[in-house]
């Protein structure tokens, strides 16, 4: 299968937040940042084992890493090819370079995020539809081969080069949403209510009245970023609430270390097999991954998404 945009795998979880259905009949797709290419494959083999659709997402310091966002999309497509039945895009997250998100749609990635919240509103809609109709347009796959997700408001945190003190966050405001989404024609709209990014000192409040409001405003699908730490039931209730994308990214990062540790210790000196180091901590993803489809009540949807795209 073929790598797919964010747009077609959020499609059937979209329709479902924005018709009048059950609300335990709501999904959200859990997106997963990944740093090193066998938590790339962990992340696919959690979501296999739930049948489920997953999202892998390069933040600008795997990419660093890593080493360039050719090698990250060629690594994406053959991992596509080994696992079909799972349903995944290839998303470039939280960047804020305009020519380097433009070198990622070229480059194979099916889905970008221009993330200019930190500018005034008629700049982040300038940078937010600059990016939507160059990847509607450019990517290696054709029209619409690349979809985009832009943010309006701040969360506090860090993630890579954006950092925002908790006094420097802002909400998302609804009443800009409409105008926001229809001015850019982006794919998906990250909203800020009330989540952060990193570990949280104590739980975040979370405002579903806010959550409400803006859903009432779009038909785009709505991410959630900052996943590291909400409660349960939170998660159950944003997802209920129409949010279509959940984006977990610290929290992976300590359940792999957390594994890799645990087999360094585990293992004597005279043993020098690094897939036996590394190795725990791609099953630690996988098992974490598998764990947060529950979570997001997308176990056992990947069929849904695909009939969505293919019929």
């Amino acid at each position: 299968m073929p790598l797919l945009t964010m747009k077609q795998i959020m499609a059937d979880s979209v329709k479902l937040a924005t018709t009048d259905v059950d609300p335990k009949e709501r999904y959200a797709v859990g997106a997963f940042n990944f740093s090193t290419i066998p938590e790339m494959v962990g992340i696919v083999e959690g979501a296999r084992e739930k049948n489920a659709p997953v999202i892998l997402m390069a933040s600008l310091g795997a990419i660093k890493y890593i080493g360039s966002l050719e090698l990250i999309a060629e690594t994406a497509k053959g991992i596509a090819k080994t696992y079909p039945e799972v349903p995944f895009c290839l998303h470039l997250d939280h960047a804020t370079d305009m020519e380097q998100i433009k070198q990622a749609v070229v480059a194979g990635f099916t889905n970008v995020m221009i993330d200019a919240s930190k500018e005034d509103f008629e700049t982040n809609i300038a940078r937010s539809k600059e990016i939507a109709d160059f990847a509607h347009n450019h990517s290696p796959y054709g029209i619409n081969g690349c979809s985009v997700e832009a943010e309006l408001g701040m969360l506090a945190g860090h993630e890579d080069n954006i950092h925002v003190e908790e006094s420097g966050k802002a909400y998302t405001d609804p009443s800009l949403v409409k105008e926001f989404v229809e001015r850019t024609g982006i794919d998906a709209l990250a909203v800020a209510i009330g989540t952060a990014h990193g570990f949280y000192k104590a739980a975040p409040e979370i405002k579903f009245d806010l959550l409400e409001e803006i859903r009432k405003q779009t038909d785009v699908a709505l991410v959630l970023h900052g996943g590291t730490g909400v409660p349960e039931d939170d998660f159950r209730k944003c997802v209920a609430m129409g949010m279509s994308k959940i984006n977990v990214g610290t929290g992976l990062k300590k359940v792999y270390t957390d594994a890799v540790r645990e087999a360094i210790k585990t293992l004597p000196e005279t043993e020098y097999d690094p897939r036996k180091i590394a190795g725990p901590g791609r099953k630690a993803i996988a098992a974490e991954i598998a764990s947060k489809s529950d979570f997001f009540n997308c176990s056992g949807k990947a069929p849904a998404v695909l009939k969505s795209i293919y019929g």
